[in-house]
């Protein structure tokens, strides 16, 4: 693309996937600079004209999840007093989104206090993949394009052929998801029911579908401390299942997740690059697809003022 008034930003969340989306495109990552003050403030300088521009600001809000909010935040604020025209944040993976609800008396909603704070700083439209629940976008008082990562996982399978398989959710709530997946491969569907007694603590109940003598495809929208889905995977196992592939869109692996996914049965592990692996996460067993072409192409369809549901398809 040679037009002049669509720009990528990038804060220090993935500037790799800024880098991705804006070679997909066909222009260069804008200028800023992002960087701390001496005391830990953020400082944040836009070192080109953005007046009367389209302007995307890629930059997950993954951890630390503090300072990579409060940089797209400061980037956004930069850019709407610099005149530009439309300012829309890219978040492949938005933080917070986990607290979506009030599961108990006093709790906050803090994804919906984080949407409050994108739209007050100025943004214009927000692109993300895969929040973790549907409401959020309606946490939001601008356009949400939601777009999915299921697709992407699927192709990968597909090209993968590694015949009879199930596949599976890992609980109750990803149904939906997994039907997805099942769809899209044309394979049968089976649920694991578990009882979580505390944060990031699963305890497996029993599976709900036939899952003996069959390979096994677990999904999930985000594998954390990978509690769940290691557990997930030793009862397939220990159901009669032959092998089992795990994949999920945000690869959050945080504390004891790398050791848990290193020492389970899971043959591999298939996720996406909305959030950034460190070098210690870059397992041989974890296999990573970028997003970026999704992405690129929903800038695009935004900036020409196209269609995105196609996306969807």
């Amino acid at each position: 693309m040679s037009n002049k008034r669509l720009k990528i930003f990038s804060g220090n969340a993935h500037p790799q996937l800024a880098a991705e989306i804006a070679e997909y495109l066909g222009v260069p990552i804008s200028a800023a600079t992002v960087k701390k003050f001496s005391d830990g403030e953020i400082s944040v300088a836009i070192n080109e004209s953005v007046r009367g521009a389209d302007v995307y600001v890629v930059q997950p809000t993954c951890s630390p999840a503090n300072d990579n909010l409060m940089e797209l935040l400061i980037l956004i604020d930069a850019l709407r007093r610099a005149s530009a025209r439309r300012i829309n944040a890219v978040i492949p993976y938005y933080g917070y989104a986990r607290q979506d609800r009030k599961a108990k008396a006093r709790d906050p909603i803090t994804s919906k206090l984080v949407a409050n704070l994108i739209v007050a700083a100025g943004a214009h439209r927000v692109i993300s993949v895969d929040l973790h629940a549907g409401q959020i976008q309606g946490f939001f008082d601008i356009p949400v394009d939601h777009l999915l990562g299921v697709p992407i996982l699927a192709e990968y399978f597909l090209n993968k052929n590694i015949g009879d398989f199930v596949i599976v959710s890992p609980d109750l709530g990803g149904v939906t998801r997994a039907r997805a997946l099942a769809d899209r491969l044309h394979a049968p569907l089976a649920i694991i029911d578990k009882r979580r007694p505390e944060p990031n603590v699963a305890e497996i109940m029993h599976i709900i579908g036939e899952v003996e003598g069959k390979r096994v495809i677990m999904i999930d929208d985000i594998i954390d401390t990978a509690g769940t889905i290691t557990l997930g995977a030793q009862a397939l196992l220990d159901n009669g299942a032959t092998e089992v592939y795990a994949c999920c869109t945000h690869p959050v692996l945080s504390g004891p997740a790398i050791e848990q996914l290193q020492d389970s049965p899971i043959k591999e592990v298939v996720v996406t690059n909305t959030i950034p692996l460190s070098k210690e996460k870059q397992i041989e067993k974890i296999k990573v697809l970028s997003i970026a072409p999704l992405l690129g192409e929903a800038i695009l369809r935004i900036y020409e003022d196209l269609s995105v549901s196609k996306l969807f398809d």
